[in-house]
């Protein structure tokens, strides 16, 4: 979590950079903006995704 930024409080997610063909094929669903990038994280990271979620939600306006 960062809660020092301009926006509110941010998830900060760390992943590999997805290849050319990824990039491309989310682009056509979803296009990143200028400051956005698409990354690959492995199945193994998601039950520690979903327990972030869950603190960063649980603590809320708090952040």
């Amino acid at each position: 979590m960062d809660t020092d930024t301009a926006e509110g409080p941010e998830l900060v997610l760390q992943g590999k950079f997805a290849d050319a063909a990824t990039r491309a094929a989310c682009s056509q669903d979803s296009p990143p903006a200028e400051d956005e990038g698409v990354v690959r994280i492995p199945v193994s990271m998601v039950a520690q995704i979903r327990k972030a979620c869950d603190a960063a939600e649980a603590a809320g306006p708090q952040l």
